[in-house]
C-alpha cells in the first residue's frame, strides 16, 4: 500500500465517475455561475463486531488526498495542469499522506440491486462478513461535498460476529482497490475518531458518535 511510485499528472477528458459541469443562474436577481461534478450517489456502512466488541473499518490510499498534500508541499507541480499530455511529478511526498481511515463504503452503479444489497455486498468485498439484509439498520442518508458534487450518501449499520467471517475483505483486486480491514476496540473508538494523527472521513466521526449515543447505552444494560 505504501509503495507509491512512477507518478505523473495529466488531463481528465473522460470519466465514468466524475462529470463537471458549469451551471448559470439567476438568484434573486442576481446573476450567478457554479461549477460543480456529477458523481455517483453511495453506500456506508458501520461495522460492529459483537463477538469482539470493536468496530471494522477500512485503511486505503486515496489519491485525491495525497494530491492535496503535494499541492500544499509542492505547488510547483499544478504549474502546468492544463496542459494536454502527462506531467511526471517529482518530489514525492511519503505515500503515508494519503493513507486515510474509512467506512466501509462503495458507489451506487448497479441500478438492479437495492441499497441494502450494495451494502451487503460492500461488506462482504472489502471487509469479508457475510452479513443478511435483514441484519442492516439504516441510519440516516446525507448530501456529501455539497460545494463540488451533491451527491447523497445512505449510512447503515450492521453488527456482525466472528462466524459471519467468509473471507479476507481487501476489496476488489481487478478494480484497483488495495484495502486493510482495521479493528478498532469499543474502548478506544472515541478517542481514534478525535485523534487527528489518524486520517479519516467525517462518517468516521459520524458514525461513531451516533453508535455511543444509541447503542452503548443498551450495551451497559446487558
Amino acid at each position: 500500500m505504501d509503495a507509491i511510485e512512477e507518478l505523473a499528472l495529466g488531463p481528465c477528458t473522460a470519466s465514468q465517475y466524475l462529470r463537471p459541469f458549469r451551471l448559470r443562474y439567476r438568484q434573486n436577481g442576481t446573476p450567478k455561475i457554479w461549477d460543480f461534478m456529477r458523481t455517483h450517489d453511495s453506500v456506508a456502512i458501520l461495522i460492529f463486531n459483537t463477538s469482539r466488541q470493536c468496530f471494522v473499518v477500512v485503511k486505503q490510499f486515496r489519491p485525491a488526498v495525497y494530491m492535496c498534500e503535494m499541492e500544499r508541499n509542492h505547488p510547483q507541480n499544478f504549474e502546468y495542469k492544463d496542459q494536454e499530455s502527462w506531467c511526471p511529478l517529482t518530489d514525492h511526498l511519503p505515500a503515508s499522506l494519503g493513507i486515510t481511515y474509512e467506512l466501509c463504503a462503495g458507489i451506487v452503479d448497479k441500478p438492479e440491486l437495492s441499497l441494502e444489497e450494495l451494502a451487503c455486498k460492500e461488506v462482504l468485498e472489502e471487509c469479508g462478513y457475510e452479513v443478511p439484509i435483514t441484519n442492516l439498520k439504516k441510519i440516516t442518508s446525507y448530501r456529501s461535498g455539497v460545494g463540488v458534487t451533491g451527491s447523497k450518501q445512505t449510512l447503515f449499520y450492521a453488527e456482525v460476529t466472528d462466524e459471519m467471517k467468509a473471507g479476507e475483505g481487501g476489496g476488489q483486486p481487478e478494480e484497483g482497490e488495495l484495502i486493510e480491514v482495521i479493528e478498532i476496540p469499543l474502548q478506544d473508538s472515541m478517542n481514534f475518531a478525535l485523534d487527528e494523527t489518524f486520517p479519516k472521513t467525517m462518517g468516521v466521526i459520524f458514525s461513531f458518535m451516533w453508535f455511543h449515543t444509541n447503542v452503548t447505552p443498551t450495551l451497559l444494560k446487558q
